[in-house]
């Protein structure tokens, strides 16, 4: 792939990891090969399980031991996430120095910066460093303005109705 942007879908709203999946299904149709790179997620979603009948064109890696949300880790455990992720973001860079996708998907990546596991400057800078080959897709909830400024799609999914402030837990194979 020739003049690779940055896309970001981000927001409060459900469905950016979807989006970015979504883009990648279009992706391999059209014979680019994507991975996906998943942040503070462990690999037992739905999507998860079927994207492995769609290797080796489309890709998913985890770094992260299973654990529970950031806040209620201790710091221990917030250390052995940063190194983790860290991990991450130079497999990504990797990745996307040695032209081994088309398209890499950073999902959730933004909530990794905004829970402080990793630094906007390290973000800013794979962004910066990112090939021309290679289409990069940020998914999160915050979007800090400096990413912001590097990003040439940007899309704000945002919850204007939610049914878990009716109560409502979430339903596997719906919200997850």
């Amino acid at each position: 792939m020739e003049n690779g942007l940055v896309q970001v879908y981000y927001g409060t709203g459900k469905g950016k990891t979807t989006a970015a999946i979504g883009l990648g299904v279009r992706a391999i149709g059209n014979d680019y090969k994507v991975i996906m790179i998943q942040f503070l997620k462990n690999d037992m979603t739905g999507e998860c399980r079927v994207l492995k009948d769609l290797e080796p064109y489309f890709k998913v890696f985890h770094f992260e031991k299973r654990r529970g949300f950031t806040w209620q880790l201790n710091p221990e455990e917030k250390q052995e996430l940063r190194s983790e992720t860290t991990n991450a973001l130079k497999f990504a860079s990797k990745v996307m120095d040695t032209g081994e996708c088309d398209v890499l998907i950073l999902d959730e990546v933004l909530n990794s910066v905004e829970s402080g596991i990793i630094s906007e400057d390290e973000l800013y800078e794979l962004i910066c460093n990112k090939s021309d080959d290679v289409e990069l897709v940020l998914t999160g909830r915050k979007l800090p303005i400096r990413i912001a400024e590097k990003a040439d799609y940007i899309s704000h999914i945002d919850d204007i109705k939610h049914p878990t402030e009716k109560g409502r837990d979430a339903r596997a194979g719906i919200e997850y």
